[in-house]
């Protein structure tokens, strides 16, 4: 049971707070208009306030957005006066929804309105348990109220997204979380004037909260038990009490994916700062150090390469100290190599260069190897003139050999063009020269 669930549910199914209920369940709002933060979705004429005032069962509805912006409130609120049941995907099975679907058939074919059907965290529905829902969705032998904190694009089923109203939650900015404090301090179903917040310690709680209203609510009532009836709760003691922010951050949801990827392009643009903040959300929320530090090696070969090889140097010694080290000191080891990767000169030319070389391979350019590159391991391949006509490069000037190297029809490719920044610059200079002494021109800045 999470902060939002009760013991006690009416004739419907829907869940009712009672007076010992977490003031966040008890501070749920009744009514659209008490939701604060989704403005876009609350607009007149709206197809959710239709969905709530008309009661219009014929969409199927899937609320996307982070913790705490009103998912759960919006699907009891949908559900209005219809029979509810709820499910949570973390402990529900196959046989669960099948049974809820079966007894929901089962009325609706007595001339009873079907079943609204509320799946939290429905993204962690596997494809078949999601399958499992798709012919009652169509026949409307229930309608699905779908809560989930991941892109749905990628963690629900596209028929089952095609068959759904996707009404997406933006995070609640501060000033609603001023809104529900306030609220929660006066209402007579929340601490009814009990206690008195100071103004730091509000800002205190809206800040450590994180744009989530359900922990906000829950810091309060910590806060408002340590203060006792009639006390104050001052900034002093919010501090005290309240000894870490909250970060926001997934380890295997669409944070995840969207912090190191601000992670990695923080770095390919040499924003030392930005990166180390990014760093630190990840170190803070507990990510795999080991992740991060294969990103980076993975990094260095790609977004600074060839400008500076001794990129790919530091960011592998970073993955062997932290895997030898482990955390927390493995933090310092990935600072340092976040530092140095996010400042040194930056060239993606050699990534280019093995992609361009992949595509004329998977293209079909790939050819015979020369024959006088070929080794002759055996009289016959020796008669047929492998390695006959071998320059050896040792014994050349400049230690470079005018020969062909690349297969019949590839001899003018260019992959590996550099760029003229770091180490690079003088790798073109070079580069340049060997290509002369090859006969085939310079390289393409």
């Amino acid at each position: 049971m999470d902060l939002f669930d009760s013991a006690r549910t009416n004739a419907r199914g829907v869940p009712e707070p009672s007076g010992s209920s977490p003031l966040a369940v008890r501070m749920r709002p009744a009514t659209l208009d008490e939701v604060v933060g989704q403005d876009h979705l609350l607009r007149r004429g709206s197809p959710l306030r239709r969905l709530v005032v008309e009661e219009d069962a014929a969409a199927s509805v899937l609320l996307w957005g982070p913790p705490g912006t009103g998912k759960t409130t919006l699907a009891y609120l949908v559900a209005g006066q219809r029979r509810f049941a709820e499910l949570s995907a973390v402990t529900a099975g196959v046989k669960d929804v099948r049974a809820l679907i079966e007894e929901s058939k089962r009325r609706v074919a007595m001339g009873e309105p079907e079943t609204v059907l509320f799946i939290d965290e429905v993204h962690r529905f596997t494809k078949t348990q999601q399958d499992v829902l798709l012919p009652a969705v169509e026949n409307r032998w229930i309608t699905l109220i779908g809560a989930t904190t991941e892109n749905p694009s990628f963690s629900v089923v596209g028929p089952l997204l095609s068959r759904s109203l996707l009404l997406i939650l933006k995070p609640l900015e501060d000033e609603d979380l001023r809104i529900v404090i306030e609220r929660a301090l006066r209402d007579e179903r929340g601490l009814k004037g009990s206690v008195r917040l100071d103004d730091d310690a509000r800002e205190h709680i809206v800040k450590v909260a994180g744009a989530d209203a359900r922990k906000a609510l829950t810091l309060l009532e910590a806060l408002a038990s340590a203060a006792g009836n009639g006390g104050a709760i001052t900034a002093e003691l919010a501090r005290e009490s309240m000894d870490a922010a909250l970060v926001a951050y997934d380890r295997t949801g669409d944070q995840h994916y969207d912090v190191i990827s601000a992670f990695i392009k923080s770095i390919r643009g040499s924003d030392v700062d930005a990166a180390l903040h990014y760093l630190a959300r990840m170190v803070v929320a507990g990510e795999d150090p080991r992740f991060i530090a294969r990103r980076l090696v993975i990094l260095a070969a790609e977004d600074i390469g060839m400008a500076d090889p001794q990129g790919l140097v530091v960011a592998q010694a970073a993955a062997d100290a932290v895997s030898f080290i482990g955390m927390p000191e493995g933090r310092i080891v990935l600072a340092e190599a976040v530092a140095y990767l996010s400042t040194a000169p930056k060239s993606n030319r050699s990534y280019l260069a093995i992609d361009k070389a992949v595509a004329d391979i998977t293209g079909g350019k790939s050819g015979p190897v020369p024959t006088h590159l070929r080794n002759p391991t055996s009289s016959m391949t020796e008669g047929l003139g492998f390695g006959k006509g071998y320059r050896y490069a040792h014994d050349e000037p400049h230690g470079v050999a005018e020969q062909g190297y690349l297969p019949e029809g590839l001899e003018d490719a260019r992959y590996y063009e550099p760029t003229d920044r770091g180490f690079e610059r003088d790798v073109g200079v070079r580069l340049d020269r060997i290509r002369s002494l090859l006969g085939r021109g310079k390289s393409a800045q």
